[in-house]
């Protein structure tokens, strides 16, 4: 898997240079052991607030608050469902990348 992802990046590397675009790669920022962390504690926060956001602006809806409209909880609801299902595929890669790693004959 590596390999096929590594010939799909110079693959666009050579587009890029085709087309006129830099051929210098970007500067990766190397940060402390802690910065995964945050990332993921950050990530995770957000999906919190978007279902916290969805189910207040449903109940609002529901109680017959005038103010909400319907078009807005749709969307609300829509956005904690994406984030939700996203956050479940990471995790499952992540597993799968874990026991991969554990398997590994040393």
């Amino acid at each position: 898997m590596s390999m096929e992802i590594n010939a799909v990046l110079d693959q666009m590397r050579a587009m890029r240079v085709n087309t006129g675009g830099d051929i210098a790669p970007p500067a990766t920022r190397v940060e402390g052991p802690n910065e995964f962390s945050n990332v993921l504690k950050d990530s995770l926060r957000a999906v919190s607030e978007t279902q916290k956001t969805s189910g207040d602006l449903s109940l609002s809806y529901v109680s017959g608050d005038e103010s909400v409209d319907l078009g807005d909880v749709m969307v609300a609801m829509q956005k904690a469902s994406l984030s939700f299902e996203a956050t479940v595929q990471v995790r499952n890669k992540v597993l799968s990348a874990y026991q991969e790693v554990m398997n590994m004959q040393v």
